[in-house]
C-alpha cells in the first residue's frame, strides 16, 4: 500500500454513486482524497462493473446503469487516490481506518470521513432459502453486470420491490428465460400508498417504472397476493411452494428461485464506528442518524447515499456532494454562506430525486408474515439458528439481539450480522409485542469484516495504537 499517503483530509469509503460523486467534488476543492473501495472497479453495487461489463449491449441493463460511466470519467480525472480492493474493517473515533490491501494491513489517519456504504438487499428468510440455487435477486444481477452471466432452466422470482421488477426487465432483454413472477406485495399496501401518489406522479419514476413493469407483465406470468413462501429439494431447490392469500398451496418446479425484499442501509461500519442510530419505521430499518449534510453523532465522520437511508442511485449522488461540500467547510476551506450557495443546486436535484419517495417505500413494505417468519425458518445463516430459537430465548428473558449473541450466536459469524440482523430484531419485537426501536440492534466492534492474524501483523504500529483501533 506504498501508494497510498501518510495521511489524509479526506477518506471516503465505498466508491458507489455517493462515494464517487463525494471524492470527487471533494478532491477538485483541493482536499487530499482518497477513496477506498472493496471492489476491484468502481460503480458500488448499482453501477457495478459499469467500465467492464462484458454487457456491450446498453440496452440490455438500461441507460440508468450506464449513467455510471458519467460518474467514473470526472472522479480519474479529479486527482484523488484511488484504493480498489481494499476492505476497511475498522473506523476509530481517532479517524485512524484500518483496512487491508494485498494481504497487508494499515491503519489511515484522516481529518474527515465520510462513508458510502451503500445498501444491501434486506433479509428474505423463508424456509429452504439456504438451499442452493436459492439467491438474491441482488446476486443475480451482479452476475449479470460482471460477467453477463444469466440463471437457466426453470427460473422463479419472488418477493416485493423496484429492485425485482428491474431484474426481470434486465432478464428478458438478455434472452433469459423466466417462468413466473411470485408478488409479495400486500393488498392494502396499495390503499396506503395512494395518498402518496400525486408525488409519485410528478417524479422521474413514474413513466420509467410503468413501462419496465408493463413490458414484463406481458412477457411472464406474474402471480400476486403471495401471502407464504417456501423452497424445497434434495441437496437443491427443486421446488417452490406458495400460497396466494388465503388459497390452497401450490407448487412450482424450480432450478433457480430468485429472492428480493427490497434494500435497507448497510449500516455496520457507521455501527461499529459508534454513530447513533434509530428505527426507520416506514422503511422498516435501522438508520443512522445524520443531519441535514450527512454529519452524524461521531464527531469528523459523515454518511453519504442508501446508507444513510434508501433514496436510490441519483439521491445517493448528491447525497455525497453535499456531504463534501460540509466536509470543506468543517475543513477550514469553505465558509458558511459559500457552503450552503454552492449546495443549493445539489439539493434542488435531491429534492427531485427523493419525489416520490413516500409512496415507493408504503407499497413496496415486505408483509409481516415475510419479514417475520416460521419457527422452522432459519434466521442466522452464519450459526444455523432459527426462528424458533429465538423466540424461546425471549421466554428465558433476552430482550434484545445483543443478550443473543450469548444464548445463541446470532451475529457473531462471518456476516457480522448483516443477513441476520433485520430479521432477529423483528422476530424479538413481536415476541415481546413491542416496537423494534424498543428492541435495538446489535452493538458491533472492530473488526466488521473478516482479518487474519497475519494481516494484523503486518500492522506498522505500536501494539497500544492497534488496540486503540481495534477497540475504539
Amino acid at each position: 500500500m506504498s501508494d497510498l499517503k501518510p495521511r489524509y483530509d479526506l477518506a471516503v469509503i465505498g466508491a458507489g454513486p455517493a462515494g464517487l460523486a463525494a471524492a470527487t467534488l471533494a478532491a477538485q476543492r483541493g482536499l487530499s482524497t482518497v477513496l477506498l473501495d472493496e471492489q476491484r472497479a468502481p460503480g458500488g453495487q448499482i453501477y457495478r462493473a459499469v467500465t467492464q461489463s462484458p454487457v456491450r449491449n446498453p440496452s440490455v441493463l438500461g441507460s440508468d446503469y450506464w449513467h455510471g460511466a458519467d460518474l467514473v470519467g470526472p472522479f480519474r480525472d479529479s486527482g484523488a487516490d484511488y484504493a480498489p480492493g481494499t476492505t476497511v474493517w475498522s473506523v476509530a473515533r481517532s479517524l485512524d481506518i484500518g483496512l487491508s490491501r494485498d494481504g497487508a494491513a494499515r491503519v489511515l489517519p484522516a481529518r474527515h470521513i465520510i462513508l458510502a456504504t451503500g445498501a444491501i438487499e434486506r433479509p428474505f428468510p423463508i424456509p429452504g432459502w439456504t438451499l442452493p440455487g436459492v439467491m438474491g435477486a441482488g446476486a443475480a444481477q451482479i452476475l449479470l453486470k460482471t460477467s453477463g452471466l444469466v440463471a437457466s432452466g426453470n427460473v422463479v422470482l419472488a418477493g416485493t420491490g423496484p429492485l425485482l421488477w428491474l431484474l426481470a426487465w434486465q432478464y428478458l432483454r438478455a434472452g433469459a428465460r423466466i417462468d413466473v413472477i411470485l408478488d409479495t406485495t400486500p393488498r392494502e399496501n396499495w390503499r396506503q400508498a395512494m395518498p402518496h401518489m400525486g408525488a409519485f406522479v410528478r417524479s422521474g419514476y413514474v413513466g420509467k417504472g410503468l413501462k419496465l413493469l408493463l413490458e414484463v407483465r406481458r412477457k411472464v406470468k406474474v402471480i400476486g397476493n403471495v401471502t407464504s413462501l417456501a423452497a424445497e429439494g434434495d441437496g437443491r431447490v427443486q421446488t417452490v411452494v406458495f400460497r396466494q392469500g388465503d388459497g390452497a398451496e401450490q407448487r412450482l418446479p424450480a432450478d433457480t428461485l430468485l429472492l428480493h425484499h427490497g434494500v435497507i442501509p448497510n449500516i455496520n461500519l457507521a455501527n461499529a464506528t459508534g454513530c447513533a442510530q434509530n428505527w426507520d419505521e416506514a422503511q422498516r430499518c435501522w438508520v443512522p442518524t445524520v443531519d441535514g449534510w450527512g454529519a452524524t453523532s461521531v464527531e469528523g465522520v459523515s454518511i453519504a447515499g442508501d446508507g444513510a437511508g434508501i433514496g436510490g442511485a441519483l439521491a445517493a449522488e448528491h447525497r455525497g456532494r453535499l456531504a463534501a461540500l460540509d466536509a470543506l467547510h468543517r475543513l477550514g476551506v469553505l465558509d458558511r454562506d459559500a457552503r450552503d450557495r454552492d449546495a443549493a443546486p445539489h439539493r434542488e436535484a435531491l429534492d427531485k430525486a427523493q419525489r416520490g419517495r413516500e409512496f415507493l417505500d408504503t407499497l413496496y413494505r415486505p408483509a409481516k408474515d415475510f419479514r417475520v417468519p416460521t419457527d422452522e425458518t432459519i434466521v442466522c445463516r452464519c450459526e444455523e439458528v432459527t426462528a424458533k430459537q429465538v423466540r424461546d430465548a425471549v421466554k428465558l428473558g433476552v430482550s434484545g439481539p445483543n443478550q443473543t449473541k450469548s444464548f445463541l450466536r446470532c451475529g457473531m459469524g462471518p456476516c457480522q450480522g448483516r443477513l441476520c440482523g433485520p430479521t432477529v430484531v423483528e422476530v424479538i419485537a413481536d415476541a415481546r409485542g413491542v416496537s423494534p426501536a424498543e428492541v435495538g440492534y446489535y452493538r458491533l466492534r472492530p473488526p466488521v469484516k473478516p482479518i487474519t492474524l497475519a494481516e494484523l501483523a503486518s500492522l506498522p504500529k505500536a501494539e497500544d495504537e492497534i488496540a486503540a483501533v481495534l477497540h475504539h
